[in-house]
């Protein structure tokens, strides 16, 4: 037992290994947390804090933060999920999210979140910004108005040569993730495909394929976000 450690998660008594995260100790005991930003094999951001528990009457990244031993973490708490839903519902009025019209929807993650926790209606004044798609790039549509700045595809879209094809621009609130036009030109239908799959919305578009799976059979249309790790946590 020398490189594990025992914690607990809501009263329940976990066993992890010695410098693993919350976030990966919690889904290997089949735990749901929720997260946007982490993404799995690449290094956690800590960006999207939907993630939030509490740890030993501390608000915590669950994805940055390693286990210790006697640690006590909340996670499925009315004051941890409240939280949770005011950081989806700010993500939803900050930018310009139609479902219905979206060729993600089913498989959005920020969508899914929604469904989770109940959310009918954000409670925040929605901002409607201006701004622009990007359609240039040959095999994608960059729409910057669903995107959320998780800094996925700039961690993990990268070509040969370990180059970042989408990268940050301007700071602030004027901050939006673009594509390097040169490398994007460039970008294959391989890449092309896994920058939809990795962009937890709808800001990443493959073109001419958008509903190849029509809605109603799609990822979170049969099952909801964090099902995987609640069946998992069922059979165990």
């Amino acid at each position: 037992m020398k490189n594990k450690v025992k914690f607990t998660i809501d009263g329940r008594e976990c066993v992890a290994e010695k410098g693993q995260t919350i976030l990966d100790a919690a889904r290997e005991e089949g735990i749901y947390i929720p997260t946007l930003c982490y993404f799995p094999g690449d290094m956690p951001r800590g960006g999207c804090r939907i993630c939030t528990v509490r740890v030993n009457d501390r608000l915590m990244n669950a994805c940055t933060t390693p286990v210790a031993n006697a640690m006590i973490i909340e996670n499925d708490t009315d004051r941890i999920n409240e939280l949770r839903k005011s950081i989806i519902e700010l993500l939803f009025v900050e930018g310009n999210h139609f479902c219905p019209s979206c060729e993600k929807s089913g498989n959005c993650e920020l969508q899914a979140l929604a469904y989770r926790y109940k959310i009918m209606a954000p409670r925040f004044p929605y901002q409607f910004p201006i701004r622009k798609v990007y359609a240039s790039i040959p095999k994608i549509i960059k729409e910057q108005n669903r995107c959320i700045l998780c800094k996925r595809c700039v961690r993990t879209i990268k070509d040969k040569k370990g180059r970042s094809i989408f990268t940050y621009k301007n700071r602030g609130p004027r901050t939006e993730v673009i594509v390097d036009n040169k490398l994007g030109r460039k970008l294959t239908d391989e890449l092309a495909r896994k920058a939809m799959d990795v962009c937890p919305v709808g800001s990443i578009i493959y073109k001419e394929k958008g509903f190849v799976i029509p809605i109603g059979k799609r990822k979170y249309d049969e099952k909801p976000i964090g099902s995987e790790i609640d069946d998992f946590n069922i059979s165990k």
